[in-house]
């Protein structure tokens, strides 16, 4: 801290405070007090750590959301027949219609799948109404490279074992069947299929994760499917995938293209990661309530200390302190106390998301906006916390605040 030095009319001028001198004075009141400042700075800290949790969170979610669209694709497209506009009749596909599909222009995958009005049960002796949840679908064998699915065990149709009593269940009707490796058996209609494949997850498909899928020759001769396809997915071009839409409806019914309905499965994952934030907005909501908390325990953490230190006031007063250096001791005081929970909270909040996103398996997302962000909100929290005890400081009389020793 400089001397008191004379102005040009030989007027005592006050000293000036160096950034030093201010961070030193302003450091006094913590040091001397270790536990109340872990306290105080504890509020201010849980507020932080929950929005940068909150939006850590919601980023690492959101990130992982925009990963399964980059693996899987957004240039799918599902054709399923509509309703009829007048006659109230049932809408089906032509038996072609995954031919005709496949010679619309950008298209470069296509399979289809067939509803069957069969159930699937572990054995004859289950009764046939305990379905499980469980589909029957007739499968045709360019389903799975459309669909950018993986058999988690065993292996998929092909030309030979198409043709026979044979089945590959997805990863949810596996389960619910009690199925847990290829060469186990099912009962459907009338026999057993023997299971040569389980699907891994698809995203995509939810549908086909709940059923069980026999081959399209073998449906046909063994289960009395009519050949006409209930679902027909295709792959385009990126950039053909509008066009494509536009002409899917009008190729596989010609005289009734509103009778075929075209949608796009990846829709809902694209929604989903648009909408991510959207429940976030409370739990930020409740973060910074906890850090309107903290920053009350800071003002009244100050105020304390102000009563507390009022000998120590009165004596800096009565050395030649202005009030101006008064104001700026506490403020900085309280900017401490607000920054060391800052520091907690931010450290705090990026490790909580980093032990969500290891346990879900999740990709580590913080957006750096949010850590100064958060940072900078317990600055502007420690400003107003400690600008009410500041000004009371610089206040009280020296002459009072000495006498009071």
């Amino acid at each position: 801290m400089k001397h008191r030095t004379y102005g040009k009319r030989g007027k005592l001028r006050a000293a000036r405070l160096g950034p030093r001198d201010v961070l030193h004075v302003g450091s006094a009141g913590l040091r001397s007090r270790p536990v109340r400042v872990v306290l105080s700075a504890l509020g201010i800290a849980i507020g932080i750590a929950t929005m940068v949790a909150v939006v850590g969170i919601s980023s690492s979610s959101k990130a992982q959301l925009m990963r399964e669209l980059d693996a899987l694709g957004t240039n799918m497209l599902v054709a399923s027949p509509g309703e009829a506009m007048f006659s109230g009749e049932k809408v089906t596909l032509p038996r072609d219609a995954a031919g005709r599909v496949a010679r619309v222009d950008g298209v470069e995958d296509v399979g289809a799948t067939g509803d069957l009005d069969r159930s699937v049960r572990r054995s004859e002796k289950i009764p046939e109404d305990e379905t499980g949840g469980i589909s029957v679908k007739a499968s045709t064998e360019g389903l799975l490279k459309v669909l950018r699915g993986e058999i988690a065990h065993g292996s998929w149709f092909n030309a030979a074992n198409s043709r026979y009593p044979s089945v590959v269940l997805g990863h949810v009707a596996a389960k619910r069947l009690g199925i847990t490796s290829p060469g186990q058996q099912v009962w459907i209609d009338d026999r057993y299929f023997t299971v040569i494949g389980i699907l891994d997850a698809l995203p995509l498909a939810p549908d086909i994760e709940r059923s069980a899928l026999t081959g399209w020759d073998a449906s046909e001769k063994l289960l009395g499917f009519d050949g006409r396809p209930t679902s027909v997915y295709e792959r385009s071009s990126d950039a053909s995938v509008g066009e494509v839409r536009k002409l899917l409806a009008a190729s596989i019914d010609p005289e009734s293209p509103r009778n075929v309905q075209v949608t796009d499965p990846s829709a809902a994952l694209q929604a989903k990661a648009a909408t991510e934030g959207a429940f976030s907005t409370l739990l930020l909501g409740l973060g910074g309530i906890a850090l309107l908390v903290g920053g009350v325990g800071v003002a009244n953490t100050m105020i304390i200390s102000v009563l507390e230190r009022r000998h120590e006031i009165g004596l800096r007063r009565s050395l030649g302190a202005t009030r101006g250096q008064i104001r700026v001791q506490f403020v900085t005081e309280s900017l401490m106390l607000s920054g060391l929970g800052g520091v907690a909270g931010v450290a705090l909040g990026a490790a909580a998301t980093a032990a969500y996103a290891v346990s879900g398996g999740l990709p580590w997302v913080v957006p750096p906006w949010s850590m100064a962000g958060g940072f900078a909100a317990t600055l502007a929290i420690g400003t107003a916390a400690g600008l009410y005890p500041a000004v009371r400081a610089s206040r009280l009389s020296p002459t009072l605040a000495l006498h009071a020793v």
